[in-house]
This record gives structure tokens, C-alpha cells and sequence, in this order.
């Protein structure tokens, strides 16, 4: 998944300390600062909901509670962590309270339960353990999620590295519920003797951690011995290492070696026939992995047996294995699954007969995803899955199988009919936003992975899926013009071409019929004119190089350089003058501005904030010349005539987002809306009277880490807004 802003490191050196948090559910320092903005913003109450997707992001793990029918909790790797409600059929979310300053904790290490404790929840969180990212935390709960207690630690953890669909990597001791293992992918096997509450090196454990590898990649219980799984080795030293006794680490005995058992994934005990199933790859994946295997321990006598359903076969079709999951009432029932297997697409297998046989359940597998359309991506039916390293068997109804895609959450009740199990899961990592002004949809979204959409309704998945022809992975640009709002172009990352445009509002789609040949290894973002005349496409390759826009004025049929335009730079147009085209030139500090259509640009307001490549500059809707920069922590900027000058809005002291919507009655100005800082708090508000004020309209429960892509306010219904997150999807919020 996406990677957001970069934050500094803190290095593990001794002992892990850890600090105890109350946070009902937001903690005090979040509290602290509500107040203090509060008394510099005012708040207004608003009711909160996602626009309705469904999944779009990695499900890396699911866990039924043993003990309590419909109890179980899913983790992703930037979306944070959620609790199946069983009567309502949906998944809650249970870290939504997380803020800015927190946004590393919204991906979801691993996740516990206490079987002797049906309402503890235990969650390991950190998305990134790089130099920039800030240290992982635990949070605990005694009512399954929905209040916590939070712990600090001082190492890093990586829910969205390689690696994040192993697990779990953290584990109650099944011997005592007051402790916890938390296996970590740097700094070892940790150990907490008080639930949680603070953490140190667990002593005993037999392995030197690397700054740069795995580390610990599960941790199982197998009656009252634990048993850790280590990515580490090379494939001939041990990677499988027990203890009996919580102090004590032995490598277990002849375990299997060899590139098909390099990385111990997953693991799964049957508690009746006493055998503890393991999955292998060769990498942790969920990419990256080639060879596999199945192997299953007869824990009393420690023998081992090979049970690999099929082998790759080193060519066309390679893969590992991933999710291992068994009938907690039938002995010898297991399910396991594959993992990136492109050639043949990923399957479930699963035995009755403790792996001597096995089903494919893919062949005969009924796929509904009616309820979730954009899960055919342009095609006529939907695939089995891939990236498939999540996989459960409920404990109390044996047929009733989930497991997790790059996607979404699919589910059986029959081993047959399956069908996306996610309401109220949604990951999507959100790029752009467009309100249009009239027509069916209210919104029309840019996302990572999953291209475009087109929301009819906010509270249903597109019934068009994402936009097809071509289908895009990660949309790049979307834009709209401003006085001719059926007419919407969009770029993205696309096997079959990486831009198109709609004449209906962006109901359908067709390719532009050429594209500049930078495009396809660096689509950047795009826009259009007021009247839909033209268009400027600027260019900026993952790594980050920048190259000159192009501009077209037959609707992508032919394009040409312009090399005036500043590389790399965001084109804004005018929404009034079709003649008018903007761009801040990041690396400057400097905006350009086009007279001639986009034709050549010249320089304009000069020595403005610069060095930030995620600088914003947003014109109001319905005014000619009517700018504003959101400078991230330099502040807000505002010119009114075409960006010759600028002033600091003073009423924020740092902004990260910005757009419009309709404006208050008897208000001569649209609303603003914005993510940002006013006062000392980070958060959602709104301006009525052109930004001299702000009110605060999210709240403590609603934060959802970082925010800071777009932002948009619905130009047809005053007070509502649609917030881009980072792995929570769209957020819309309406005044109550």
C-alpha cells in the first residue's frame, strides 16, 4: 500500500521502556489539545461515515475468538484494525481514533486475544520501521476494542513492509494470561509479564536480529509450548524455535531446510490430533515468493511429515504458501493457501485427512461480487484471489472459511458460494477528489490501487466498478472543467494506456487516442480547462524525477511539450477563463501562470514557501484568479489576482489540504474546508467567512492518522465534506 509523509527514528538501545496511556478512547495529550483548539476554532458537531467502496486495501489477518461464536477481528497493513459485529453483519473500526502526530500506528503489526478473556483485544502497531518512521505501540483493551490503553515502545515495527501476511507475531501466553510475546522484525522476541503494559527483550532466544531483515514472523501456542517462527535464516539453519517453559528457546528438532522452507509464514494448531501445521516460502511476501511448501509436526513425537498440496514447478508456475488454518472440532481438517501465483491464480486447498489429500476449492468456488463490482477489474468475472496470506476457519461453524486479497475479505458458508465479506472495511489509500456541481454523482474519487470511481450513491459500492477502458491501478490525476462539468479527464498507472477522458461526468470512459511516451512509466497529474479545450499532463516518475508537461487541444489526439511549464509541477486551471493555467514550482518557491491556454508560462509571485514537492495550490471555485496555497506547516497563502501576489492567512498556523463547497446561507463566499492547525491541534475545519475563522468538525473518535492528500467540500449540500485518508477510505462528514 501507499507510503504517507516520513517521520524521524528513534533507535532500541537496552531495555524497552514503555509508558501506560489511557485513551477512552482518544488519550489525554489528544484531549489536551481538542480543548486548546476548541478555545481557538470552536467545534461543530458533525456525523461521520465512509462513502461506501468496500475493502480495496490488504486484509493481512483475521482471528476468530475460540471461545465466542460471531467474535473476530481483522488487521490490515495501513487501515488499522476492526471487529466483526456479528449481528449486524459488519466490521467496526477500532482505531479510527488515532491522529496526525500517530499516523504510524494505523498499520496493524499483529493482533491477540485471550481465550480465557473473551473481551481482552491486544494490537501491535507500526506501519514503518525506516529511519524517517516513529517507534510501534501496543494498545490493549478489556472490551474488545472499544476503549484502549496504549504502551509506547522504543522499536519499530512494519505492518506495511514485506513480510506484513505472516503472523501472528503476537501471542498470550498460553500457560499465563498476564503475559504477552510480541516478535519483532529488528529488535528480536520481546516479552511483557503485565499484559502488555511494559515490554523487554525476552531472555533465551537463540537469534542475533538484523537491522535489515524479518525477525520473528509468528508466534503460535501448541498446548502450553509457544512456538516463533524466524525469517532470517538462509534456509539451512533452524527458523522454527519452541519453549516449554517461557524462559528456554531450543531450535525444534528436524524441522525442514531448503529454499521451499526458507520462511516460516503461518503456522496452525489442531489441538486433537495435537500437530502444528507450518506454511514455507521462499520470501515472506507478499510478493516476491517462488517456491513453498506445507510441512505438519506430531508435536508428542516429534515427527515431521511433508504435506505440501502441489509444488511449484520452478517455470511458469511459482509460488509459496501463506495461510494455514485449522477445524478447531475436526482432526486432520486443515485449509491452506497459496501465495503469488500469478500464472495459475492463488487457491485455498484443503484437507480432511490431516493433508494426505487435498481439494483446490478455486475450481469449483462460485464468485458473487455484486455487492463490490469493482472486484471484476474490467473484466467479466472476478479472480480467486492473490496476495492470499490472511485465512481463518471459524471455530464454530467448520464451513464457514474467510480469507484475505490484496483487496477484500471473501467468505463461504458451503466451501462453494463465496462472496466479499466487508462491510464496513474500507482501506482505500485516496489521491483525488472531485464534488461535481451537478449530474448523479456526488463524487467522483482518485485512489491508489484501485484506479477511479464514480459514486452514484455514498452508501454502495459504484455499480460501474472502478472505470474501465482502460482500467488503471493507481489513479494519478482526475480533474473536471469547471464550466463544462460533464467533461472529466483522469491518469493513473494502466497496462492498456495511462489516460482517458469522459463527456458524461464520468459514467464511461475512453482512452485518449495517443499519449506522450512518458506516460507510461511516469503518469503525473492532469488537468483541463474551464470549457474542456485543453488539457496539461505533467510527468513525475516513482522515483521521483520530473519531466515536462504536455498539452493537448483535441482531447489527447496529439500532444505537445511545453517547455515553459515548471517539470513535475501540478497544472491548475482557471474555473472561469478557459486561458488561464497555474503551477507552483515547488523547488522555488515560485507560482507560473498561462495567459495563452497553456501554450508558455512565465513566472509570477516569487520567494513563497519552497522545498516541499506536496505544496498545494487550489483556485476557488467560480472566481477568476482566485488562488490558495496550502504551504503544509509554512501555512496558508491566498492571492486574488492570478498569483501575482500573495498573503499569509494568519487564522491557521499550518495547512495541509484545502478545497470548497457550497457556501452558508447569506454567505458571498464558498465554504472552506481544510486539514490543517489552528492553534495547536491538527485536524478537519471549516472557514464560512473566506478563512478568518475556523471550526473544528471532526472529533477525537474520528482522526483516521494522516489526512493530508485532498480534502472537498460537496458544492451541491453546504456543510458536507469528503476527507481523503490514508487507508480509511473516503470520510464524509455532514453537519447534525
Amino acid at each position: 500500500m501507499p507510503m504517507p509523509l516520513p517521520r524521524r527514528r528513534t533507535v532500541l538501545a537496552g531495555a524497552v521502556t514503555a509508558a501506560a496511556v489511557t485513551a477512552l478512547p482518544a488519550v489525554p495529550a489528544q484531549a489536551a489539545q481538542a480543548a486548546q483548539a476548541a478555545q481557538a476554532a470552536g467545534a461543530s458537531a458533525y456525523r461521520w461515515r465512509n462513502v461506501v467502496i468496500g475493502g480495496t486495501g490488504f486484509i493481512t489477518g483475521v482471528l476468530f475468538h475460540p471461545a465466542v461464536r460471531g467474535l473476530a477481528y481483522a488487521r490490515t497493513d495501513i487501515g488499522g484494525a476492526y471487529r466483526w459485529d456479528d449481528r449486524a453483519a459488519r466490521w467496526i473500526p477500532l482505531t479510527d481514533h488515532l491522529g496526525w502526530d500517530d499516523w504510524n500506528l494505523l498499520g496493524v503489526e499483529a493482533m491477540a486475544v485471550d481465550p480465557a478473556h473473551p473481551d481482552r483485544l491486544y494490537l501491535a502497531l507500526g506501519t514503518y520501521t525506516q529511519p524517517w518512521s516513529g517507534n510501534g505501540a501496543v494498545l490493549r483493551s478489556e472490551d474488545r476494542g472499544a476503549t484502549w490503553r496504549r504502551t509506547d515502545l522504543t522499536v519499530k515495527l512494519g505492518a506495511n513492509e514485506d513480510g506484513r501476511g505472516t503472523g501472528e507475531r503476537l501471542l498470550v501466553d498460553p500457560r499465563d494470561s498476564d503475559t504477552l510475546w510480541l516478535g519483532t522484525r529488528h529488535d528480536g522476541l520481546l516479552k511483557s509479564t503485565d499484559r502488555g503494559a511494559t515490554w523487554a527483550p525476552a531472555t533465551g532466544f537463540p537469534v542475533t536480529p538484523s537491522p535489515s531483515g524479518q525477525g520473528v514472523t509468528l508466534l503460535v501456542a501448541a498446548g502450553r509450548d509457544v512456538y516463533a517462527g524466524w525469517g532470517d535464516g538462509d534456509g539451512t539453519a533452524p527458523n522454527l524455535f519452541r519453549t516449554t517453559d517461557g524462559d528456554r528457546w531450543q531450535p525444534v528438532p528436524g524441522q525442514p531446510s531448503g529454499t521451499a522452507a526458507k520462511v516460516p509464514v503461518r503456522a496452525a494448531y489442531d489441538r486433537h490430533a495435537r500437530e502444528l501445521y507450518v506454511t514455507y516460502a521462499d520470501a515472506p511476501g507478499p510478493n516476491g515468493q517462488t517456491d513453498g511448501s506445507v510441512h505438519k509436526l506430531a508435536c508428542a513425537s516429534g515427527t515431521w511429515t511433508e504435506v505440501t498440496p502441489a509444488k511449484p514447478d520452478g517455470a511458469a508456475d511459482t509460488f509459496g504458501y501463506g495461510g494455514v488454518a485449522v477445524d478447531a472440532r475436526r482432526p486432520g481438517t486443515v485449509v491452506v493457501s497459496t501465495n503469488n501465483r500469478w500464472a495459475a491464480v492463488d487457491t485455498l486447498y484443503r484437507s480432511t485427512d490431516g493433508g494426505r489429500s487435498w481439494t483446490s476449492l478455486k475450481e469449483s468456488a462460485v464468485l458473487d461480487v455484486s455487492e463490490t463490482p469493482y472486484l471484476k477489474w474490467g473484466q467479466d468475472k472476478p479472480k480467486f484471489g492473490w496476495w492470499i496470506q490472511a485465512l481463518a476457519v471459524d471455530p464454530h461453524d467448520a464451513r464457514h472459511i474467510v480469507y484475505g486479497t490484496g483487496a477484500t475479505l471473501y467468505g463461504t458458508r458451503d466451501l462453494r458460494h463465496w462472496a466479499p465479506e466487508i462491510r464496513g472495511l474500507e482501506e482505500a489509500s485516496v489521491r483525488q477528489l472531485i464534488s461535481p456541481p451537478e449530474g448523479e454523482a456526488h463524487l467522483i474519487s482518485g485512489l491508489g490501487d484501485i484506479g477511479v470511481m464514480y459514486h452514484e450513491r455514498l452508501t454502495a459500492s459504484p455499480s460501474r466498478g472502478m472505470a474501465a477502458n482502460p482500467v488503471f491501478g493507481t489513479a494519478t490525476g482526475l480533474a473536471q472543467a469547471a464550466r463544462k462539468p460533464s467533461y472529466v479527464v483522469r491518469t493513473g498507472w494502466g497496462d492498456h494506456g495511462n489516460g482517458a477522458h469522459s463527456h458524461d461526468g464520468g459514467r464511461t470512459w475512453a482512452p485518449f487516442a495517443t499519449q506522450p511516451g512518458l506516460a507510461k512509466d511516469a503518469p503525473g497529474p492532469i488537468a483541463v480547462s474551464a470549457d474542456g479545450s485543453v488539457l496539461l499532463w505533467t510527468f513525475v516518475h516513482w522515483d521521483g524525477t520530473r519531466y515536462p508537461a504536455h498539452r493537448s487541444a483535441d482531447h489527447g489526439a496529439t500532444w505537445s511539450e511545453v517547455a515553459t511549464f515548471p517539470k513535475g509541477a501540478t497544472p491548475v486551471a482557471d474555473p472561469v477563463d478557459p486561458s488561464l493555467f497555474y503551477a507552483y514550482d515547488t523547488a522555488s518557491g515560485t507560482v507560473f501562470a498561462s495567459t495563452d491556454g497553456g501554450r508558455t508560462f512565465t513566472a509570477r509571485a516569487t520567494g513563497l514557501p519552497a522545498g516541499d514537492t506536496q505544496f498545494k495550490l487550489v483556485a476557488a471555485p467560480g472566481r477568476a484568479g482566485d488562488l490558495w496555497l496550502s504551504a503544509k506547516e509554512n501555512g496558508l497563502y491566498r492571492s486574488t489576482d492570478g498569483g501575482a501576489a500573495f498573503t499569509e492567512v494568519g487564522s491557521c498556523r499550518a495547512s495541509y489540504a484545502l478545497g470548497f463547497g457550497k457556501a452558508a446561507d447569506g454567505a458571498d463566499y464558498p465554504a472552506v474546508y481544510q486539514v490543517g492547525t489552528v492553534g495547536t491541534l491538527t485536524a478537519v475545519y471549516r472557514s464560512d467567512d473566506r478563512a478568518r475563522t475556523w471550526v473544528r468538525i471532526n472529533d477525537n473518535r474520528h482522526q483516521w492518522g494522516w489526512t493530508g492528500e485532498t480534502i472537498t467540500g460537496d458544492p451541491r449540500v453546504y456543510g458536507r465534506v469528503y476527507v481523503a485518508t490514508n487507508g480509511r477510505g473516503i470520510q464524509y462528514g455532514e453537519p447534525v
